[in-house]
């Protein structure tokens, strides 16, 4: 299926497109699209693991404001505008070498899934857990992680109904406001997330009020109009009600899993190990997203119910229930690196499937040489 986008968003059109068309005279022709959206999600892993080497439990910022070098923080805006950058120009450069493919589709899409969350969790480091006077509560994190990947949800759900992706507004915007973020972190240091800013909140407060806001006065109802008028203009893909709601069984039921979980822990899981039941949720929902984004590319059904739910289904039985006792954190390391390498598995075979069946490299631009 042909590859279509709709971007109306001013900041992208008026401000970052220009800037996006010199960068990408700077690019030679002989590299692979694919190889920069790599590149930019390889910088935005390193520099979350970079962050997490410094402040593994949320509290750097809070508690101990100088634990975390300020070139750390310096490096975070540079990485983030990087991985910006080489995301906005993979799919002009693929256009510039006429090497567009629906594995460059879903190898964009796809890491950006994952990349999604990754950028949030990145940014929870700046403001901090909440230690009495500062910060945000690891149940906001979780709230507002939920919040980003419903909105990332939507889109794709959108473009499943519709055939074409919208791309959201909020985008550019967090990208700008993430880069923002860390440097001013950098250059002024962790405090200025520790003083109120504005009649009595926290910087943070304002993100957490506009972010909310944003999702669910602008990009959720801006969905359901879209697909209401490829309703009305009988362009929609999906027969039945039935098929267009499908994509959304597996996200819905993961989220509220996810949820009891965070709720009924006999060990407050979440409190315990943020980091870890963060980047779990991040994972999870990014193979849920891939698998739909596959279904929407090749125009197959989605399976009902994605096999992750299964194992998790169990994980949070043992632990609510309290049978898994002080073994609970044990448990969540094992499965967060399970379903991460299951994860990866799974973006590896997809990957190499599509390569051969379009007989071309995913890093090179070189044909693949028929047998």
């Amino acid at each position: 299926s042909q590859y279509s986008a709709v971007d109306t968003n001013p900041l992208s059109v008026y401000v970052m497109q220009p800037i996006w068309n010199k960068i990408i005279k700077v690019v030679p022709l002989w590299i692979a699209p694919n190889l920069l959206t790599f590149s930019g999600f390889v910088m935005i892993l390193v520099n979350y693991f970079l962050i997490s080497f410094y402040d593994w439990d949320y509290t750097a910022s809070g508690t101990s404001p100088g634990r975390v070098p300020t070139w750390v923080w310096l490096f975070s805006a540079f990485t983030t505008f990087c991985a910006y950058a080489l995301d906005s120009i993979d799919g002009k450069h693929a256009r510039r070498t006429q090497s567009s493919s629906p594995l460059g589709e879903l190898f964009d899409h796809g890491l950006d899934s994952w990349a999604t969350s990754i950028f949030v969790l990145s940014f929870f480091s700046v403001c901090s857990r909440d230690n009495g006077k500062a910060g945000v509560s690891v149940y906001t994190m979780y709230m507002y992680l939920s919040i980003v990947l419903f909105n990332f949800m939507c889109s794709h759900w959108e473009k499943y109904n519709t055939g074409v992706l919208f791309l959201p507004w909020g985008y550019d915007l967090s990208q700008v406001v993430l880069i923002t973020a860390y440097l001013l972190t950098g250059v002024v240091g962790v405090e200025v997330w520790q003083k109120p800013f504005l009649l009595g909140y926290y910087i943070i407060d304002v993100l957490v009020i506009l972010l909310i806001g944003f999702s669910l006065l602008l990009s959720f109802p801006q969905t359901l109009y879209n697909i209401h008028r490829a309703h009305l203009k009988k362009t929609l893909k999906n027969g039945s009600l039935y098929e267009g709601l499908l994509p959304l069984v597996s996200p819905l039921l993961l989220f509220m899993l996810l949820t009891v979980w965070v709720v009924l822990s006999p060990g407050n899981i979440l409190a315990k190990q943020p980091r870890l039941f963060l980047w779990m949720v991040g994972v999870t929902f990014s193979n849920v997203i891939c698998k739909v984004i596959v279904c929407q590319m090749s125009s197959t059904r989605p399976e009902l119910l994605h096999w992750f739910l299964f194992p998790l289904a169990l994980v949070v039985y043992t632990a609510i229930s309290g049978l898994l006792g002080w073994a609970e954190e044990a448990v969540l390391a094992v499965f967060t690196v399970l379903v991460t390498a299951a994860h990866v598995h799974y973006g590896v075979c997809v990957g190499r499937q599509l390569s051969e069946h379009f007989n071309i490299y995913i890093f090179s631009l070189k044909k693949r040489i028929q047998e």
